[in-house]
C-alpha cells in the first residue's frame, strides 16, 4: 500500500510539473508569422518621380520650398508615398499632439549632433488649413529647430487621415497615460469639428481606448491628475460609443466632471489617513480600488458587456468615498497595493 501511494504522488506531482510547462510554454511562445505573404513585391513598390499619381504631392511639395528624392507605393497598402527634403518652417505638429518635452527635446538634439545624422524622417500630410502637418514627429522637429537646420528629411503622403491613425505607431517618445489621454481628446475634439456627423465608435482604432477620452478631458484641465488610479475601473466599464462625436463628448464631459468631484473626496480620506501616520505613495490607488465597485469583476473570456454603465458606477464610487471607514484601513493592505500597483499618474 504504502508503494502505491508513493507511485501516485510522483504521477501527481509529474503533472503538476507538465501543466506549468503548458502554462511557461503559452505564455511565452512565439509569434506565428501569417501562412500567406501580403504586400508587393519589389518592382511594384518602385514610383518613378514623373509617375501621375504622385504629380499633385510633389507639386506641393516643391510650391514650400522643398525637393523630392523619391517616390514609392508602400508596401502593405500600395498608397504613393514621396520621400523628399522640406523646409524646417513649412512643417507644423499637429493641433492634437502630446505636449512637447523639452528634456526629451534636449537629449534627442544631443544625440542627432553627437551622431551627424538626422537619420529618422517625419511622417508628413496635408493638414485642414492645407499646411503640411507631423503627427509623429513633435520632438524631432524641436530638435532641428535646436540645432539650426534649415531642411529635414521627411515621408509625405496624401492621406491625410494617417493625421488620426497614427497615435498607434508613435514610437518616438513613449506614451504615458496622460501623453496618450491628452492626444486622444484632441483628436477627438478636432474630428467633432470637422466632422460633425462622424460616430465615436468610428474612430475606435485612432483612439485606441474609450477612457482615454474622459481621462483626457480630465487632463485637458489638471495635468497633475492621476489617472492611473481610475483606470482599472473605467477599462472594465467604458466601451466606444455608438452617438456622433459631438454628443458622446458631451456625455463625457458630465462623466469626466463627477470624475474629478469624486478625486476630491478621495484627496481629503488621503489627507484623513495621513494624519494617522500613513505615509505610503500608494493611498490613493488603496482608496480607490476600495471604493471601485467593479474591483472584484472578472471579465470572462468573450464577453464585452459591461457589469454596470459608468455613470452608475461613478455613483457607487461617490456614495462609497462618503461612506468611507477610516478604522478599517491596515498597513498590510496598502502593502499589498503596493507590491500590485503598476498604474500611471
Amino acid at each position: 500500500m504504502a508503494a502505491k501511494k508513493k507511485v501516485s504522488k510522483k504521477k501527481t506531482t509529474a503533472k503538476k510539473k507538465t501543466k506549468k510547462k503548458a502554462v511557461r510554454k503559452k505564455k511565452t511562445g512565439k509569434l506565428a508569422p501569417r501562412k500567406e505573404q501580403r504586400g508587393l513585391k519589389a518592382e511594384q513598390v518602385v514610383l518613378p518621380l514623373d509617375d501621375k499619381a504622385v504629380a499633385p504631392l510633389i507639386a506641393e511639395i516643391q510650391a514650400v520650398g522643398g525637393a523630392a528624392i523619391g517616390a514609392y507605393r508602400e508596401p502593405l497598402s500600395g498608397r504613393q508615398v514621396v520621400m523628399a527634403v522640406l523646409p524646417f518652417k513649412a512643417v507644423q505638429p499637429t493641433p492634437f499632439q502630446r505636449d512637447l518635452s523639452p528634456t526629451h527635446v534636449k537629449r534627442l538634439a544631443e544625440k542627432i549632433e553627437e551622431s551627424g545624422s538626422f537619420l529618422d524622417p517625419l511622417i508628413v500630410v496635408r493638414g485642414d488649413d492645407g499646411s503640411l502637418w507631423t503627427p509623429n514627429g513633435r520632438h524631432r522637429l524641436a530638435a532641428a529647430k535646436m540645432l539650426g537646420l534649415r531642411q529635414i528629411t521627411a515621408l509625405v503622403s496624401p492621406d491625410e487621415e494617417l493625421a488620426f491613425r497614427i497615435l498607434a505607431l508613435n514610437t518616438e517618445k513613449a506614451h504615458n497615460l496622460k501623453d496618450r489621454s491628452l492626444e486622444v481628446i484632441r483628436m477627438a475634439r478636432a474630428l467633432a469639428e470637422s466632422k460633425p456627423r462622424a460616430k465615436e465608435v468610428d474612430y475606435s482604432a485612432e483612439f485606441e481606448a474609450p477612457e482615454l477620452l474622459t481621462l483626457g478631458m480630465i487632463y485637458s484641465q489638471n495635468k497633475r491628475f492621476a489617472g492611473g488610479a481610475y483606470s482599472p475601473m473605467l477599462k472594465k466599464l467604458d466601451r466606444f460609443s455608438e452617438r456622433t462625436l459631438r454628443v458622446s463628448l458631451r456625455e463625457r464631459e458630465a462623466q469626466a466632471a463627477r470624475l474629478q468631484e469624486i478625486d476630491v473626496q478621495v484627496k481629503k480620506i488621503i489627507e484623513k489617513l495621513k494624519a494617522r501616520g500613513f505615509k505610503s505613495p500608494y493611498l490613493r490607488n488603496y482608496v480607490v480600488a476600495r471604493i471601485n465597485p467593479v474591483r472584484f469583476h472578472r471579465v470572462k473570456k468573450g464577453d464585452t458587456s459591461p457589469p454596470m454603465s459608468v455613470p452608475a458606477a461613478l455613483t457607487r464610487m461617490a456614495s462609497a468615498a462618503k461612506k468611507f471607514n477610516l478604522d478599517s484601513v491596515k498597513p498590510g493592505e496598502l502593502a499589498l497595493v503596493a507590491a500590485m500597483s503598476g498604474g500611471e499618474g
